[in-house]
């Protein structure tokens, strides 16, 4: 570990500087020698070198989603080039080109605090050896040489026998349970990071290896951090619990409010999302906005939990627009479509034809041959007036069993042009 901590010791400058301005600012309050003034200086490290992360735990989290989102398209390509690992790998790397995805940006994060990390080791383990590092003179040394957290000098590691110990003015007693306690704590907490990872925010309806790698990481990193935490300084410790607690608040924060499509996290923010537009009636926050949005340009491929929302706000008589607005409409004549535009229901029902009774549909028979099938009964009543034929002599309009027959039936087409009357019998 020291040989590896000496290839970082070009940062071990700034890192020292922003620890003795810390500890400038909370020896003030609980005195310069103490352990609460030097413990505070490590952990508002982490939180500065956290904040300047945050860009790249972002790019982290869209990568894995990526990563997630392909790997169907990756099992395909294994199974189709199993034979061949050189065409494997150039169709791999042809599928992130396309994509845009990166495997190693899911390690930026770890990566780019690797730096950091081990510049804080080597400036620990020079308080312990009783060398200046950095900015730390000599004043500095020896108070931080005094400071102890629950009894246990920064600089005091699991492994130290009792000689160094009580030459760091502390009991051998103190310093193993304080760095048992603690890492314990450090590989409890990226346990359950990785646990509330797998079960919350993974997409349960996609199996693949990908999803036993990080099954394997969830066991794998704690056992890691147990068996190189025992050769950890205290205060190294410290900054390393306090990372883990960061990131597992962080990742809590981001799988509540971007929870991962298909995954149990969605299906439990789109119940609170339908909650709070029931309650409000409108999405409030543009992340909601965006969330609804995408959801609705999906149509046809939303995944369960999309479908039940959608539906929900519909039987809650509120339609999702395509912008991600949702607005108030009616829950009888508004459905949703599957491509996610809204759909008169009423319409609908229009466009379906009537049915017909049927004396409607027995008065629609055709007469001849050549008679249309379908005609339009008229509901004017027959006109009963005799007609006078050429000699004089009157006869009735209709025929007998023509009774009740309408112009419509007697050769009056609704709309379309009339047949010509045929010539009456002398």
């Amino acid at each position: 570990m020291d040989t590896i901590a000496s290839l970082f010791s070009f940062i071990t400058t700034p890192v020292s500087w922003v620890i003795v301005q810390f500890h400038k600012v909370y020896g003030s309050i609980f005195g310069p020698d103490t352990g609460w003034a030097w413990g505070l200086s490590i952990v508002s490290l982490v939180i500065l070198i956290r904040i300047c992360l945050i860009p790249l735990f972002v790019k982290q989290i869209k990568s894995t989603r990526a990563m997630q989102t392909l790997q169907p398209e990756m099992k395909k390509i294994q199974e189709r080039y199993k034979n061949d690992k050189q065409r494997q790998s150039e169709e791999m790397m042809k599928l992130y080109k396309e994509t845009g995805t990166n495997p190693l940006s899911s390690c930026l994060p770890i990566l780019a605090q690797s730096p950091f990390f081990f510049a804080l080791y080597h400036v620990l383990n020079g308080i312990a050896t009783g060398d200046k590092i950095g900015v730390i003179n000599e004043q500095l040394l020896e108070s931080a040489r005094k400071a102890h957290i629950f009894g246990a000098p920064l600089a005091a590691k699991f492994t130290d026998g009792s000689a160094k110990v009580e030459a760091l003015g502390a009991s051998l007693t103190d310093v193993r349970v304080v760095t048992a306690i603690m890492i314990v704590l450090m590989s409890a907490s990226q346990f359950f990071t990785q646990r509330q990872l797998m079960t919350k925010n993974v997409d349960t309806s996609v199996k693949t290896p990908f999803m036993q790698q990080q099954k394997m990481l969830m066991y794998v990193f704690p056992v890691m951090f147990a068996v190189f935490g025992i050769n950890f300084p205290v205060g190294v410790l410290v900054y390393w619990l306090t990372t883990n607690v960061w990131t597992m608040g962080q990742q809590m924060y981001v799988i509540r409010n971007n929870p991962t499509p298909g995954s149990k996290a969605q299906a439990a923010y789109l119940e609170r999302l339908h909650k709070h537009v029931t309650h409000h009636g409108k999405t409030r926050r543009r992340s909601e906005k965006a969330i609804v949005k995408a959801i609705v340009a999906k149509g046809r491929d939303r995944n369960e939990a999309e479908r039940k929302f959608i539906n929900a706000l519909t039987k809650s008589g509120f339609v999702a627009q395509a912008d991600g607005a949702v607005v108030k409409g009616d829950a009888q004549a508004v459905a949703l479509a599957e491509d996610g535009t809204a759909t008169s229901a009423a319409a609908a029902k229009r466009q379906q034809p009537k049915r017909q009774s049927k004396s409607q549909r027995q008065s629609a028979t055709p007469k001849a041959a050549g008679e249309p099938t379908s005609l339009v009964k008229s509901e004017e009543p027959a006109d009963d007036k005799p007609a006078k034929t050429a000699d004089g002599r009157t006869q009735s309009a209709a025929k007998p069993g023509s009774a009740g027959r309408s112009k419509a039936q007697s050769g009056q087409r609704k709309g379309g042009p009339q047949r010509p009357k045929s010539p009456s019998k002398k």
